[in-house]
């Protein structure tokens, strides 16, 4: 079980599924997280590509995103995350989206260029490298867009050129980054 951190559903618990595929981010990483976006999060069109429990979706919009988009292939998971969404927003006055499909199949659809995307793909799958790429390559990403992503500590993920790393840092065995779009990293 975990916990809304801040803003309007600040408290609230939310229950997900038992799966070997879902690695729920801890509270105190979405806590530095959403303290690195905080001046960015009000109106912000967020991307939950692997949502799995679905907290870093559900963070974002308790804290003022104007719209999230949650993807996530395992029924159970995406079925779980639909019941936190109808409970606490039950005349759905936030604007999101689920959908149940897995990344590959949501990045081949039609283009939606979004402010934040959460990437925390299930490690060593290769997902993450596939989707940093889809994201820059395909148009998904607005000009100055902000990237999250979660990978094993002490690797360094291919990330796509103009992609700049403004924030890091490590929780035990997951290394999390923070990176900007549209900046040279020369």
């Amino acid at each position: 079980m975990l916990r809304i951190i801040g803003g309007a559903w600040r408290g609230r618990r939310l229950r997900f599924p038992p799966s070997p595929g879902i690695r729920p981010t801890p509270d105190r990483v979405r806590e530095t997280l959403f303290n690195w976006l905080a001046p960015r999060m009000p109106g912000a069109r967020c991307l939950d590509l692997f949502a799995g429990s679905g907290a870093l979706g559900l963070e974002a919009l308790s804290r003022g995103a104007s719209h999230v988009t949650f993807v996530e292939r395992d029924a159970q998971a995406a079925r779980a995350i639909e019941t936190c969404l109808t409970q606490w927003d039950p005349g759905h006055g936030h604007d999101w989206t689920l959908i149940e499909t897995d990344a590959r199949a949501f990045l081949d659809g039609a283009v939606r260029p979004f402010d934040m995307v959460f990437l925390d793909p299930p490690f060593g799958s290769g997902l993450l490298e596939m989707a940093c790429a889809r994201l820059e390559h395909a148009g998904w990403l607005a000009p100055d867009a902000r990237v999250y992503l979660e990978c094993p500590a002490g690797t360094s993920p291919a990330i796509p050129a103009g992609w700049k790393r403004a924030k890091a840092k490590e929780a035990g065995q997951v290394g999390y980054h923070l990176y900007q779009r549209g900046i040279s990293s020369e």
